[in-house]
C-alpha cells in the first residue's frame, strides 16, 4: 500500500465518520479575544498550556502549563498571585478545582521514577493524596498509561479519564480507594479513542470528551451509557457551570481529523445538547493533504485551546498548548 493510497484511504473513513452530524460552524461569537491579559512575574514563562479553572471565589484563575512551576494563580484583573511548591511533572495534562477548593492535576508520562500519576493539591500545594504509581505506566488498578483528566463527583468520588493509551475511565472514592472502571478502545457505545476530558453536570451525569471519535459520551456515575453528542465537535476540553452552562473546546479538527469542522470553542447547553455560540480558533482549518508523511498521515499541530473554562463574571478562557498561551474571552 502507497503512502499515497494510505492517506487516501485515512481521509476517505474520517469523512465516512463526520457525515453522522452536519457541522456547526456558523453560530455567532458573542466575544473577543484578549490576549497577554495574564502577567507573569520576571523569570515564569508559559510552556504549553494544557488547562485552566476558576478558583472556587469564581474569580482568580489557576493554570496548568508544560513549564516550572507548573501551576499558576492569577487575580481576577491578570495580575501573578503565586505558583505551588512544584512538583517537576513529565507530561502535565489533567487538571480540575474541587468544592474545597483542592488543586488536582496528572502527570501523563513515566519517567526518572515520576509520573503517570494523579495529584490532590491543598490551595497552598502540600499533597494530600496521590493516585498511580511513580514512574510505572499500565493498566491496573494502580497503574495509569497517558492519564489526561480528573472529574471530582459531588459526593467526593473521583473519576480519572485513562485516555492516551488506556481508553478507560476508573472510579474511585474520595479516598483514593479503587471502585471500579469501564471502557475499551472502539467506537461503540462505553467504547473510547482517546478520552480527553470530563466534566459533571447538575444531575450528576458524567460527559466524557472522546476525541478521536469526535464525540461526546454521557454516562451515569456507575459507567452506565447514557447518550452520545457529537455537535460540540471534536472535544479536548469540557467545563460545565452549575446552571448547565457547556463550554467544549476543540483544538484539533482539520482536513483530515473530523473535516468540515472548525476549531474553537462550542458554547451551549448540557441540559439540552443545544449548541449557541462558537468562539472561532484564528486557524480554524489550519492543514491541507499536502501535509502528509511518507509514513501515513503528518500529526497536525494544536492550534487554539485544549482547555476551556468560565469565571462568575462570564469571562471564558482558553488554554492554549500549540501557542503556549492563555486567552481571556470577554462579551462584546
Amino acid at each position: 500500500m502507497t503512502a499515497k493510497f494510505r492517506a487516501a484511504l485515512f481521509l476517505a473513513l474520517a469523512s465516512l465518520s463526520a457525515t453522522a452530524q452536519t457541522p456547526l460552524n456558523s453560530e455567532p461569537n458573542p466575544y473577543r479575544t484578549l490576549e497577554n491579559w495574564a502577567k507573569l512575574p520576571k523569570g515564569i514563562h508559559f510552556g504549553q498550556v494544557i488547562s485552566v479553572d476558576p478558583d472556587i471565589d469564581g474569580k482568580s484563575i489557576w493554570v496548568l502549563h508544560r513549564a516550572a512551576p507548573h501551576i499558576l494563580k492569577f487575580d481576577a484583573d491578570g495580575n501573578f498571585v503565586k505558583s505551588l511548591t512544584d512538583i517537576p511533572f513529565n507530561n502535565a495534562h489533567g487538571f480540575c478545582i474541587d468544592k474545597e477548593g483542592n488543586i488536582w492535576a496528572s502527570d501523563a508520562a513515566a519517567r526518572n521514577g515520576r509520573g503517570q500519576q494523579v495529584y490532590k493539591f491543598s490551595p497552598d500545594g502540600k499533597v494530600l493524596l496521590t493516585l498511580g504509581t511513580a514512574g510505572v505506566s499500565g493498566d491496573s488498578e494502580s497503574t495509569f498509561n497517558g492519564v489526561s483528566d480528573i472529574a471530582i463527583a459531588p459526593n467526593g468520588d473521583i473519576f480519572v479519564s485513562d485516555g492516551h493509551v488506556n481508553n478507560r475511565v476508573l472510579k474511585f472514592s474520595a479516598d483514593g480507594k479503587f471502585i471500579k472502571q469501564w471502557g475499551k478502545k472502539g467506537s461503540g457505545p462505553g467504547e473510547f479513542n482517546v478520552p480527553h476530558t470530563m466534566a459533571f453536570d447538575s444531575q450528576g451525569r458524567l460527559f466524557v470528551g472522546d476525541r478521536s471519535n469526535s464525540r461526546i459520551q454521557l454516562f451515569d456515575q456507575d459507567g452506565k451509557f447514557l447518550e452520545e453528542w457529537k455537535q460540540f465537535s471534536r472535544p479536548s476540553g469540557i467545563y460545565i457551570t452549575k446552571d448547565d452552562t457547556m463550554l467544549v473546546a476543540d483544538s484539533d479538527s482539520n482536513k483530515l481529523l473530523n473535516p468540515g469542522w472548525f476549531r474553537g470553542i462550542r458554547i451551549g447547553s448540557a441540559k439540552t445538547g443545544k449548541v449557541t455560540a462558537l468562539i472561532p480558533d484564528t486557524e480554524a482549518y489550519p492543514d491541507s493533504p499536502d501535509n502528509w508523511e511518507g509514513s501515513g498521515v503528518k500529526k497536525s499541530v494544536s492550534t487554539g485551546p485544549e482547555g476551556v473554562s468560565i469565571d462568575a463574571a462570564g469571562n471564558i478562557y482558553g488554554a492554549e498548548v500549540g501557542p503556549m498561551r492563555l486567552m481571556r474571552y470577554v462579551k462584546r
